[in-house]
């Protein structure tokens, strides 16, 4: 039995408890991939994840499964309506939408989905804090219960020669990813992967805290870590995708109320 499965099995039946949804049609699907990508850019734009024009979440297309949707290129993540999404083949053309994709976008996101095709969505983005521990080539270590969901399950790539707009160096950040959820690219940033554009993003936000949190608490003092053993059953509590899917629920809900005009 799966963790999901587990999870699923110890949820109450008496009474109501979102799940992420099934779909009759594929064209279901595409759209509700679509509607929590621009959604999923709008919270990163609210969040201050922005940084010019560099940034962006993907979202595998569910029947052409070596194309992806897209954030344009120079477009601002507050702005992203669901008509504005592109769709990018593996080859980097533009195969639907009126927009440029970026180059780094797609040099790096289309080697994670080669690598991973368990992965759905993936999200990069130069955010404050995940770039400060990014600059000291560390990895996020055991000091909360939260970052313990990325407890043995985050990489580093530990290089850097410049903005990524070679393939090989897309395939590298693919291989330090591995089978993790998340990596840390060397004096650049973070980059997150998940089952659902949900979770993707959910482990992309609470990354970038706990990049925070690493940071203000070595700031302040020695930290007390929290034991391998201890941290080993907190990623079994709260690493998996489904976790990372329900944590993300209020903050779509949220946006969603605030900003109906992204389904545009």
């Amino acid at each position: 039995m799966s963790e999901d499965e587990k999870f699923i099995e110890k949820l109450p039946t008496d009474l109501i408890f979102r799940l992420p949804p099934s779909f009759d049609t594929v064209e279901e699907e595409r759209r509700h991939r679509k509607e929590r990508l621009a959604a999923a850019l709008r919270i990163f734009g609210k969040l201050g994840f922005e940084e010019g024009v560099a940034g962006h979440i993907t979202a595998r297309d569910p029947e052409r499964t070596d194309c992806f949707w897209v954030n344009p290129f120079g477009m601002s993540f507050k702005h992203i309506t669901v008509s504005d999404l592109i769709l990018v083949n593996h080859e980097g053309k533009v195969v639907e939408g009126r927009y440029p994709v970026n180059e780094a976008a797609f040099a790096i996101h289309s080697q994670v989905h080669q690598a991973r095709p368990d992965v759905v969505a993936a999200a990069h983005s130069h955010s404050t804090h995940g770039r400060a521990i990014s600059a000291l080539g560390q990895k996020l270590e055991p000091i909360t219960q939260d970052v313990c969901a990325f407890y043995q399950d985050h990489g580093l790539f530990d290089d850097y020669t410049g903005v990524v707009t070679d393939l090989e160096e897309g395939k590298r950040i693919a291989a330090a990813l591995g089978d993790s959820k998340a990596v840390i690219l060397r004096n650049h940033g973070l980059l997150t992967v998940g089952d659902s554009v949900d979770a993707a993003a959910w482990w992309f936000i609470t990354m970038e805290r706990s990049c925070q949190v690493q940071l203000l608490a070595k700031a302040a003092g020695q930290v007390v870590p929290i034991e391998h053993e201890n941290a080993v059953l907190t990623h079994q509590q709260i690493g998996n995708d489904l976790v990372g899917w329900i944590n993300y629920q209020p903050l779509h809900d949220q946006i969603v109320r605030e900003q109906p005009d992204l389904f545009d």
